[in-house]
């Protein structure tokens, strides 16, 4: 049967103060009263039974994720005790899905974009299921099709194209995050994709890969599976690495005896890391500002201002240039727009000499 498991575990830190360690961004209702996990969820409804869809989160957002999908049975959330990046998330999830179904094929999607049209989302979802259904060896990643040279996204170098399907290519090799100029060439050549950090598979082929790469990874996981009142004690010692560095990079470098297979997604696809692609979600004021709750501005231009407190609590702008202001109730953030990516250095320092009580 087909599965859907959402990823849902981050931090979010880049968007502190907003997301913090209780309320981190996939959970944070402000995109039309909903959150990133939630339109995650919506994305996917339908094309599987909410009984074949489970959410992979930090334990200590398990609660809340049990309120913003309530159609999800309770062992349907699998809740980390500790983050160990994705490879790990990806594997447990796998486990347990091969447990209760040795035939599963999963789909992994996350919890950190906005994706339109959901439909066109959708088919090529649809189109990853039959090329496994097809191809039981094959790893499938899921591409978007580049609209600018970004710097912030890793990308995949499309090989040939696989046979009976459209927008499908096998994969010749993943890219880390490229500089400028590189990118443009990327771009310029009309061979790559970007990795949009989604995949799709059986799940036993998954831990078949895991088994030949990190065997010891593999075999942690099993006992996991075998026996969950040993989640506490191995995960936290589970090596902390990425699904594309631990698997999926090794596999179509040829390693195993799988390969990987990627399908093209052709959709506005954003990924909510930061405030400027957060931005990007709302509307602008005539000055170029992008403004959410009770903000007033004065000769300001190029900003992000957001105000969470409650509406007795005004933000006021005077003569700003693309700043950054963020109010909520426990912290102000205010920094230049430039500035932006290295907030998670900032909550490292507030971590640092305030504690737990900020961050």
């Amino acid at each position: 049967m087909r599965y859907v498991v959402i990823m849902a575990g981050g931090s979010g830190t880049r968007l502190w103060p907003l997301s913090r360690r209780g309320t981190p961004k996939q959970l944070l209702e402000i995109f039309d009263g909903k959150s990133l996990l939630r339109l995650a969820y919506e994305r996917v409804a339908g094309m599987v039974p909410d009984a074949q869809i489970l959410t992979c989160t930090s334990r200590a957002y398990a609660d809340v994720v049990a309120q913003q999908l309530p159609e999800l049975p309770h062992d349907n959330i699998l809740g980390e005790p500790v983050g160990r990046d994705s490879l790990n998330a990806v594997a447990w999830s796998a486990g347990v899905l091969a447990d209760r179904d040795p035939d599963a094929v999963v789909a992994m999607v996350t919890a950190d974009q906005i994706i339109e049209p959901v439909a066109e989302f959708r088919r090529s979802l649809e189109r990853a299921f039959d090329v496994v259904d097809s191809h039981p060896e094959a790893l499938v990643t899921l591409g978007v099709l580049p609209t600018s040279p970004h710097t912030g996204y890793g990308y995949l170098h499309r090989a040939e194209a696989l046979d009976g399907f459209d927008g499908v290519h096998t994969l010749a090799e993943f890219k880390e995050k490229p500089d400028r100029e590189t990118a443009q060439k990327y771009v310029d050549s009309g061979e790559y994709w970007w990795n949009a950090g989604m995949f799709v598979w059986r799940a036993q082929n998954l831990l078949d890969q895991l088994a030949a790469l990190l065997p010891d990874t593999a075999n942690k996981i099993a006992r996991i599976v075998a026996d969950p009142s040993q989640l506490d004690e191995l995960f936290p010692t589970l090596e902390k690495t990425s699904v594309d560095y631990a698997i999926m990079e090794p596999v179509s470098a040829g390693r195993t005896g799988a390969r990987v297979v990627a399908v093209g997604l052709d959709v506005d696809w954003r990924d909510v890391g930061g405030y400027l692609s957060l931005a990007e979600q709302f509307e602008t004021d005539a000055d170029g500002n992008t403004v959410a709750g009770v903000v007033v501005t004065v000769d300001s231009q190029g900003c992000i201002l957001i105000n969470m407190s409650d509406a007795e609590h005004l933000v006021a702008g005077l003569g700003l240039r693309d700043t950054l202001v963020v109010h909520t109730h426990h912290t102000t953030l205010v920094a230049p727009l430039d500035a932006t990516e290295r907030v998670k250095e900032l909550v490292e320092q507030v971590r640092g000499s305030r504690g737990e009580q900020f961050a």
